[in-house]
């Protein structure tokens, strides 16, 4: 299974349930783990089972597959998406002159321990002016990596550099961490304290809040980030 398949999956729940399709997230990553399974016993990966292949597929191109559905309408903002892994594992001197400065823009100083970039699966960035506007990560399930999430979030508001840059969290949710705002659940309340907020892409009823979201006002949302960020410049 490739990634164009998943993607071809999502495009039959767009034509199908329309702007409501990120809802059917999970319904399409079940129905991709067993044409997923399909092909691998086709020709299995030697000393490995299908549990884990599949695990290291969905982690890889979740982030992908939500990459390619807000793309569009985050380019008629006027901004660029590029992957985090893209700048991580490229070397600068062979990034384009655009990604090199947009790399630079989200380095985390650790003094004599160098400068490194904060865990991210997507990076938004204005392409005129290289400044990273949002980070976004992206799991199934929030645990541990929301912990993570906030850490970086904190270490980004520290400095001068990356103060502005907000950082978002996109999930279906898939163990209803943020269904309840109260009494909050672990990752719940990392969201609320230590994010600028988290996006579900969920059928599940959700007790939004200011930082607790359905992924519909996603956009909406960073369209009003832009404004405001540029009003405040």
């Amino acid at each position: 299974m490739k990634l164009s398949d998943l993607i071809g999956m999502y495009d039959d729940k767009k034509r199908r349930f329309g702007v409501e399709a990120y809802k059917h997230v999970s319904e399409l990553l079940a129905e991709a783990k067993a044409v997923h399974k399909r092909d691998f016993l086709r020709s299995p990966t030697p000393n490995s089972d299908h549990e884990q292949s599949w695990r290291a597929f969905k982690g890889k191109n979740l982030e992908k597959l939500i990459a390619y559905i807000i793309k569009d309408e985050v380019e008629s903002l006027g901004l660029k998406l590029v992957d985090g892994n893209t700048l991580e594992r490229t070397k600068s001197e062979n990034l384009s002159k655009e990604l090199n400065v947009v790399k630079r823009n989200l380095l985390i100083d650790y003094g004599e321990f160098g400068a490194h970039l904060p865990d991210v699966d997507i990076i938004v960035y204005e392409p005129d002016t290289f400044r990273v506007i949002a980070t976004i990560s992206s799991k199934v399930t929030l645990r541990e990596r929301i912990a993570q999430t906030g850490y970086w979030k904190i270490k980004l508001s520290r400095d001068e550099v990356t103060k502005h840059v907000r950082v978002y969290f996109i999930t279906p949710d898939e163990d209803g961490t943020l269904t309840i705002r109260a009494p909050a659940k672990k990752g719940r309340a990392i969201v609320e304290v230590d994010t600028d907020g988290s996006y579900v892409m969920s059928e599940a009823k959700v007790e939004e809040s200011e930082k607790v979201k359905m992924f519909d006002k996603f956009i909406d949302d960073l369209k009003e980030l832009v404004n405001e960020q540029k009003e405040n410049r």
